[in-house]
């Protein structure tokens, strides 16, 4: 059966560091544990896509190593297809994490094999489109260009922040941005939901029918047709952030993908971060469907 979502993004082993807190310039210091997770914020948002029910496909790329096949082999036991997941010469992309005791992460990138991801009309189709900037943008144009042709929903992701390039606005159905992210674009201060709503409201001119705004603790903010709205989070003790957005993402574009409203699609992805925050690593803390409807 086709995907009804396509995750088109990179691939990452996650070497996380737990700290009490980060190390000043020139300091060293001893961390406090130690551990390999998959990652990637495209691998991230397919399974967090593939753990909400959604049938999803993977197009991305990974070194010829230990890492690469590990990645793979992580994508297919949540049962997203790895297809289009294509071994290149090279090493396979890694994030170095470093999470300190209020469970803020530090993120460092090397691309790797996800320099080297190419958009190929054969290996998109489907409903929706996931899109973020680990990958060439160049080729995330294209594959954006290519699923919009075909009437899909195209979702971006401008993370890690970046500018996006003119061609690709019009592209763009939803775009779900952080609160960086949101005022880089905006070129406006984001940092309540009245701010991010002003921030939403003036991104929503550059194309996208829908613009959302995460804020952590301090909940989503939603501007579209219908105006802006704010949903409150759920205040819980944060253990890790990593993957966090992601697990939004993903959520959201499942419940969409299902037919929900999408208010209802903003709730079901708050729901999901916010059991992804208590938990530590990056796809190792992504919620299943079931867990959603706990207490």
């Amino acid at each position: 059966m086709a995907a009804s979502i396509v995750v088109f993004g990179s691939l990452n082993m996650d070497l996380m560091v737990r700290v009490a807190r980060a190390p000043r310039a020139g300091e060293t210091l001893y961390g406090l544990g130690f551990l390999t997770n998959p990652g990637g914020k495209g691998a991230n948002q397919a399974v967090a896509c593939a753990r909400q029910g959604a049938r999803v496909a993977m197009v991305g790329c990974v070194g010829e190593d230990g890492f690469g096949e590990a990645l793979s082999n992580a994508l297919a036991s949540d049962g997203v297809d790895v297809a289009d997941v294509r071994s290149v010469e090279g090493s396979t992309g890694v994030a170095v994490v470093m999470v300190d005791a209020q469970g803020e992460n530090r993120i460092t990138i090397v691309p790797g094999a996800n320099a080297l991801l190419k958009a190929r009309a054969e290996a998109l189709a489907g409903q929706f489109l996931l899109l973020q900037c680990e990958v060439p943008m160049a080729e995330v144009v294209l594959a954006a260009r290519f699923m919009h042709a075909q009437g899909a929903t195209v979702v971006m992701n401008p993370a890690p922040v970046c500018q996006l390039p003119d061609e690709l606005w019009p592209l763009i159905d939803i775009i779900v941005m952080n609160e960086i992210e949101a005022a880089e674009l905006a070129g406006l201060p984001v940092g309540d939901p009245a701010n991010a709503a002003v921030a939403a409201s003036a991104i929503r001119k550059r194309g996208p029918s829908t613009a959302i705004v995460t804020l952590g603790s301090q909940g989503v903010v939603l501007a579209d047709d219908d105006g802006c709205r704010h949903f409150p989070a759920i205040q819980v003790q944060v253990v890790d952030t990593t993957a966090a957005g992601d697990t939004f993402i993903g959520a959201m574009c499942a419940a969409r993908a299902a037919g929900a409203s999408m208010d209802a699609a903003v709730m079901r992805g708050i729901q999901a971060a916010t059991i992804c925050v208590t938990r530590p690593g990056a796809q190792a803390s992504i919620p299943y469907l079931h867990e959603l409807a706990r207490p």
